[in-house]
């Protein structure tokens, strides 16, 4: 939701990367380009793209096994103005796309730092997050129908126990 006074998002930040990526990643990085044009951009992690694993503790034994891989890009940088002013930013997204989660971080520091352009961003984050929305809304609409009630299986064997 976008608050009227402020067009700011009630949205967790933690929340943005997800929000932004329901977008197509070629129209974030042409985003983070045009916002960042006359910033300077100073990287204090390198944009990575890898691998992460997904690791479970095995109930019995309590030993680690894994479960399987899973694409994980992630950058953390700093943009400088030139009026002095800098902001933080950061983020990791599933995808195997080092420079997606570059723009990903750039449009993270704008947007929490007020940086000119961050209304801009701030419209792709509520726009993302409905359609975000949308889509867990027909996943769990498709949930929903798929549901099995087991109890009713009980009760049908005992009905077919009744009639042999």
């Amino acid at each position: 939701m976008v608050t009227q006074e402020t067009g700011v998002m009630n949205l967790e930040r933690t929340d943005w990367v997800r929000a932004l990526t329901a977008h197509p990643a070629p129209l974030l990085n042409a985003l983070a380009t045009k916002l960042t044009a006359e910033c300077e951009v100073k990287l204090t992690s390198l944009p990575q793209a890898g691998l992460g694993l997904l690791t479970l503790t095995d109930g019995a034994f309590h030993e680690p096994y894994y479960l399987g891989e899973f694409p994980l890009s992630a950058c953390r940088l700093e943009i400088g103005l030139a009026d002095g002013r800098r902001a933080d930013g950061g983020a990791q997204v599933l995808a195997d796309d080092a420079g997606l989660a570059r723009s990903l971080a750039i449009l993270d520091a704008i947007l929490a730092a007020r940086f000119p352009g961050w209304d801009t961003v701030s419209e792709h984050v509520a726009s993302g997050a409905r359609l975000r929305s949308d889509e867990d809304h027909r996943r769990s609409a498709i949930l929903a129908a798929t549901r099995v009630d087991f109890a009713l299986l009980n009760n049908a064997n005992e009905d077919d126990d009744e009639t042999l």
